[in-house]
């Protein structure tokens, strides 16, 4: 799954909720909580202790209930009242085995749920973790926003639950442009103008945070959709129910009120991948990460409301990976490396000719590995000759693991024309390959 592509699942339950969870609570004086969060690839991942176990989560508006996906390193995690069940959501494949437990305690800094269900994946190839880059445990979605206002700092990364919405309301209220929105089958809708082969359609659209996408148009919504030229085709995302593909391409604009982007890139996935959709009436996508971070935001599910005000990413280009590489976290490596001492007690040392030698010791740490995931048809990476499999070794000359797997899909949407130079791992050989980022848009 690629880094730029949604996260965004949807949640079929073979069992039925007889019980409406109580929600987050406050404790008593506690007027709001902040929750630092990390972006990535448009995408916000929180700290929630489970049961008093700290785990990184997903926050993805798109989704109803809480999921939980891998918990490989934290075996201490113990659940209650668990049953089986079975998932289905985004995709081409069936339903896939789960669990659900009841009654565990999540808790943020004086804000706790300690009643609060979650569902556990239990098929383990189903792991975000190699593709972001940091540990995902799980996703949080309907239960952290249904009761109390939420302002999303995009531009400080920072989350702020209030307790008293209508006193916040009126201290921030004229510091954001104020839109409805629904709230139905637990998720937020919201009308906003799509401009696409030069009309411009008013369109329903779900608040996905949960998609690194600045935008996906169904291509079988009323009315029917063109993707317009050029377009590629390209592997969307992974739901519950197997691949997401669909198409990316340029449309003429996106307007939300007086907020206005030029030609920006979108994603139209293929009628097949959203098949297990349960659409509310008159749906015809979904907004993103990468244009919903363009905004710092106040979301009042209680009152149906979002104010946007710009934020810092507001006037940032909409770019992709020109390479065609989707790239994943291939475990970790030991790496020897140089450590100059701060200080030198007594003249230095010498060596045989009388120079100097800087003193310095050697220091072994874990870093990562980074390997090709897969690549894109007819892209330039392919084109080169590179595969998946491929484990990186450098780029440009710089040793891999000395970037993050954000760095290194940010480097990879740069600009076109730019050279690449690749050093890879195959089959026991080292291989390098050369390729210019190219926009096929």
């Amino acid at each position: 799954m690629k880094l730029r592509i949604a996260f965004w699942l949807f949640l079929l339950l073979s069992t039925c909720r007889l019980w409406a969870q109580e929600g987050f609570v406050f404790e008593p004086g506690k007027r709001k909580t902040v929750i630092p969060f990390q972006l990535i690839n448009n995408l916000m991942f929180i700290e929630v202790q489970v049961n008093g176990v700290p785990l990184h989560f997903l926050l993805d508006s798109g989704v109803e209930e809480t999921i939980l996906l891998s918990l490989e390193d934290k075996s201490e995690v113990r659940f209650n009242q668990v049953e089986k069940i079975k998932l289905r959501g985004l995709g081409s494949a069936d339903a896939i085995d789960g669990l659900k437990s009841s009654d565990n305690v999540l808790s943020f800094d004086g804000l706790s749920d300690p009643h609060h269900d979650v569902y556990i994946v239990l098929d383990q190839d189903f792991n975000f973790s190699s593709h972001i880059g940091i540990p995902v445990n799980g996703i949080i979605g309907y239960h952290f926003f249904k009761d109390h206002l939420v302002q999303i700092n995009y531009s400080k990364r920072k989350i702020i639950v209030y307790n008293d919405a209508a006193k916040t309301h009126q201290k921030l209220d004229k510091k954001f442009v104020t839109f409805p929105i629904s709230i139905e089958k637990s998720k937020p809708y919201f009308e906003l103008n799509v401009l696409l082969n030069n009309q411009k359609q008013s369109s329903k659209m779900l608040i996905d945070t949960g998609n690194s996408d600045a935008l996906w148009v169904f291509q079988n919504a009323e009315p029917k959709t063109q993707v317009p030229q050029p377009n590629f085709e390209e592997y969307l995302g992974r739901g519950f129910s197997g691949d997401i593909n669909g198409k990316r391409a340029k449309i003429s604009g996106i307007e939300v009120g007086d907020f206005k982007f030029v030609k920006p890139i979108v994603s139209f996935p293929d009628s097949l991948s959203v098949k297990s959709v349960n659409r509310v009436r008159g749906r015809r996508g979904s907004v993103g990460g990468e244009l919903l971070k363009r905004f710092d935001i106040l979301i009042d599910y209680p009152n149906q409301t979002i104010g946007l005000k710009k934020s810092k990413y507001f006037y940032e280009p909409f770019n992709y990976n020109m390479s065609g590489i989707e790239l994943q976290n291939d475990g970790t490596q030991w790496v020897q490396e140089t450590v100059r001492l701060a200080t030198v007690k007594s003249g230095g040392n010498f060596n045989g000719s009388g120079d100097k030698i800087e003193p310095f010791k050697y220091k072994f740490s874990l870093k990562p590995i980074f390997s090709i995931a897969g690549i894109r048809k007819n892209s330039p990476a392919e084109k080169c000759g590179l595969q998946k499999g491929d484990i990186i070794i450098s780029i440009n000359g710089v040793q891999t693991y000395k970037y993050s797997l954000q760095q290194i899909n940010d480097l990879l949407k740069t600009h076109e024309g730019k050279t690449m130079y690749f050093k890879v791992e195959r089959g026991g050989k080292n291989l390098e390959f050369q390729f210019e980022l190219q926009n096929e848009l």
